[in-house]
């Protein structure tokens, strides 16, 4: 059996220091070199990034080492209570301008090449138009990603405005259509209430990744220097 083991200080180098002790191959990395070069000198390989990196390239287009352990979580958190907030915010401007008698074809356009275009316009915003409303994701898991977000700003001492009101709209959305019904069906709280239909010709039932194959790369944050 071969074991990888990241995070070797006081509590993780002794459990580690076991493994190895016990005859299992071991694979070791933390942020410490020289936590790492002492189990090294015991028979442990050194692992994390380099060394991964031809993996990272081939599962991703852009590859970021967000830094200490436990910042990817915080940031996957954050990113995806912008994904939501996002999408709430394309419902009540899709069925507004249809409201207001636009074609929803030429406002499609206008967000995509515009101040407000985004990624979850581009995506979520077609399957809305075209009805199906299949994106992957249900409303269990939008409200799951925005609970997180509530959660980790209070820890923090953030006094949110906009995340209850956001928190609230996606679990009225999953009690009114249930918990696997696909998040983007946010959008029927509107068209319900204000009796419209907001499918549009033209848009793909789903998205589908086109873009070539390419090699992954590594973003480097401005300012940040090294991994650490």
């Amino acid at each position: 059996m071969n074991i990888g083991f990241i995070g070797i200080g006081n509590v993780g180098g002794k459990l580690a220091g076991s493994i190895l002790r016990n005859g299992f191959d071991l694979t070791v990395f933390d942020l410490d070199p020289g936590a790492v070069g002492a189990l090294a000198e015991k028979g442990a390989a050194i692992g994390a990034f380099e060394r991964a990196m031809p993996v990272l390239r081939a599962m991703g287009r852009r590859i970021l080492h967000t830094g200490a352990l436990g910042s990817a979580s915080i940031l996957k958190v954050v990113t995806n209570y912008l994904a939501t907030a996002n999408l709430a915010a394309l419902c009540e401007a899709m069925v507004t301008a249809k409201m207001c008698g636009m074609n929803l074809n030429t406002v499609y356009e206008a967000i995509r090449i515009s101040s407000g275009n985004s990624f979850v316009h581009e995506t979520e915003s077609q399957v809305i138009l075209n009805g199906s409303r299949d994106i992957n994701f249900t409303m269990d898991l939008v409200a799951k990603d925005a609970g997180l977000f509530q959660a980790l700003a209070e820890r923090a001492g953030v006094p949110l405005e906009i995340s209850p009101l956001l928190l609230a709209i996606v679990r009225d959305g999953r009690e009114r259509y249930g918990a696997r019904e696909w998040s983007p069906n946010l959008v029927r709280r509107l068209e319900e209430k204000c009796g419209v239909d907001i499918r549009a010709p033209g848009f793909p039932a789903q998205m589908v990744d086109d873009e070539p194959e390419a090699p992954g790369y590594e973003v480097k944050p401005a300012g940040v220097h090294g991994r650490g």
